[in-house]
């Protein structure tokens, strides 16, 4: 039996085909084209899944059901999209109108990040754990939290958004609307904000030769000059960086206390100069820090996988 896994994006629409055992038969993707009506956007989600089964020739009647990963406070026993900014939705029926469109009686719909966090857990970096976190470092600073094996999103289905807790009273603005979010800093958006500023007050930095001007600045940029040239204003921005990481896993931890902390986004393709400071860091002032027990701060494996494995995700046992 199969699967159909959906990751709503606001530049592409990914779908997939997986088996019950949530390995990747098939992947496809089409442009979202953000701004056209939603049905329009939906109706390419159906026709995108039916255009994989039909290349695989897998007839839709082995198909048993449909996950969808969506932006947004998605509410999973409605299946509607309550509201996406992203890729504006305002109490979008997004669960009836695949049915619709797809012509399956059994479609699911949860939040991106919710999903790929529930994805971790029964495929990925997370596996086997009966309670995880998922932080994925991207534009912004996305969340899921999987407890008992079940996706934790508050009983209005708009929580687990670990991006807008506030590390810095008063600091930052943060589109939210809040000031000093923890997504405003480490998010790449806001590594971006820290080379930025660093290469403002610092001319003589190899942060310059390798960007060049400051709109070519990316996540990457601090990172690699201090990996290459061990330039010393790139090593501060780095520094900084895991440490306002580190206080909010240190958050995370505290509340929840999990079995593992899985961390995902372009970001963490920077491996160790990133995750072993991070680790000694959370070890070293998390409140359980003399437990025995200590939670795993493991690298997300699925990577772009993550919205299609985790939107089929939400089928299984259902």
């Amino acid at each position: 039996m199969y699967y159909f896994g959906i990751d709503l994006g606001g530049t592409n629409i990914a779908a997939g085909i997986v088996d019950e055992n949530l390995n990747l038969i098939a992947k496809s993707s089409t442009p979202t084209l953000v701004g056209r009506p939603t049905d329009e956007i939906a109706a390419d989600m159906a026709n995108l899944c039916k255009k994989l089964a039909s290349e695989n020739n897998i007839p839709l009647s082995d198909v048993a059901a449909c996950g969808i990963a969506s932006p947004g406070t998605a509410n999973s026993d409605t299946g509607i999209v309550e509201f996406s900014n992203n890729i504006p939705m305002l109490n979008y029926p997004m669960v009836d109108k695949i049915k619709e469109f797809l012509g399956i009686d059994k479609v699911y719909l949860d939040n991106d990040a919710n999903a790929a966090a529930l994805g971790e857990v029964l495929a990925g970096s997370a596996k086997g754990a009966k309670s995880a976190v998922m932080v994925t470092l991207g534009t912004g600073v996305g969340g899921g939290i999987v407890i008992d094996g079940k996706i934790y999103s508050g009983f209005n289905h708009a929580g687990a958004e670990i991006g807008h807790i506030v590390i810095e009273t008063d600091g930052r603005p943060c589109t939210c609307g809040r000031r000093g979010c923890w997504e405003a800093y480490s998010s790449a958006t806001g590594l971006i904000k820290m080379t930025r500023e660093k290469m403002e007050k610092t001319k003589d930095t190899a942060l310059w030769e390798l960007c060049e001007s400051l709109d070519k600045i990316s996540g990457k940029s601090a990172f690699l000059a201090m990996k290459k040239y061990h330039d010393k204003a790139a090593t501060e921005v780095c520094e900084m960086y895991i440490k306002y990481l580190a206080t909010g896993i240190t958050n995370i931890m505290n509340v929840f206390q999990p079995e593992v902390i899985c961390i995902g986004g372009g970001v963490c393709n920077e491996g160790e100069p990133l995750f072993a400071p991070l680790r000694e860091i959370v070890y070293r002032e998390n409140f359980a820090r003399n437990s025995k027990l200590q939670t795993k701060i493991v690298r997300a494996t699925l990577g772009n996988d993550a919205g299609i494995i985790g939107g089929a995700a939400l089928c299984i046992g259902k």
